[in-house]
């Protein structure tokens, strides 16, 4: 008995332990946001504190961040919806017609860093006059995002059986439909994965749109630098605008987290 308790009992603390290191920093977060900024900057109030919602209260109503947080959903939206359009037709026929070479160019534009993409296209949506427009951060998002969705779903496109496909073509399906209507709703798993992930990386990017946004198309992770000056941070707002950011991106990772794990494990197993 006492041979079966004590790993029960190490994996238990162990568990544990790595659940803290992980979310301590939210922990912390959520927290401070709720602490005067003396309270944060106080060791005598790391748990024990007065709650406020001045912090909230500042972000919202004293620096619209209720405009701020509908520019990064249309942005996150419209990326990852257009990548998906473009990015599941392009990794099926990749995937069909054992197009290897071009899926490995995907994985190298796909690993090339966004921050090279920046002086181009500064430079050319500039000279069209788009920038400080949803559309130019939608297509710097998208052009990111696409590689990556393609790479997702290329492995679960590729494990389809493609005799339940030419059982669809006898009967009289044509190749689009049988895409859309069969492979798709089976691939549910891998695109839900890659969307959410392509959203995540939308929602949390600050390079493309510290450079291609203006004022009116600000998005969340700019918006924070509202609290940064040079003399001052406000930790008490700044950390209350950090959990508005996280909130909904961890609301839709619970809801969809089985979905996440079965689209991972099956393009990890075909891998």
């Amino acid at each position: 008995m006492k041979t079966r308790l004590w790993p029960a009992i190490y994996q238990l603390v162990l568990t544990l332990a790595v659940f803290l290191v992980f979310t301590f920093p939210f922990i912390w977060m959520l927290m401070a946001s709720f602490k005067t900024q003396v309270q944060v900057l106080s060791a005598d109030h790391i748990f024990l504190f007065k709650p406020t919602f001045k912090n909230y209260i500042e972000v919202f109503r004293d620096n619209d961040y209720l405009r701020y947080l509908l520019n990064s959903f249309l942005v996150a939206l419209g990326s990852t919806a257009f990548a998906l359009i473009l990015g599941l037709p392009a990794a099926y026929s990749i995937a069909k017609y054992r197009m290897h070479t071009l899926g490995t160019v995907i994985l190298v534009a796909k690993m090339i860093p966004g921050i090279t993409f920046l002086v181009p296209w500064y430079i050319l949506f500039t000279k069209l006059h788009m920038v400080d427009t949803f559309t130019v951060l939608i297509v710097s998002h998208m052009v990111i995002g696409l590689p990556f969705i393609m790479w997702v779903m290329i492995p679960f496109f590729e494990a389809f059986p493609v005799e339940v496909e030419e059982s669809s073509w006898i009967d009289g399906s044509s190749k689009f439909r049988a895409f859309m209507s069969i492979v798709l709703p089976v691939s549910v798993p891998g695109i839900v994965t890659a969307a959410l992930l392509s959203f995540i990386f939308s929602w949390n990017n600050f390079m493309f749109s510290l450079i291609l946004a203006g004022e009116r198309t600000k998005t969340l992770p700019i918006a924070v630098f509202n609290f940064i000056s040079a003399s001052n941070i406000n930790w008490g707002a700044l950390m209350a605008a950090a959990c508005v950011i996280t909130l909904p991106v961890m609301i839709m990772a619970l809801f969809s987290q089985k979905y996440i794990v079965s689209g991972l494990s099956a393009g990890a197993v075909k891998g």
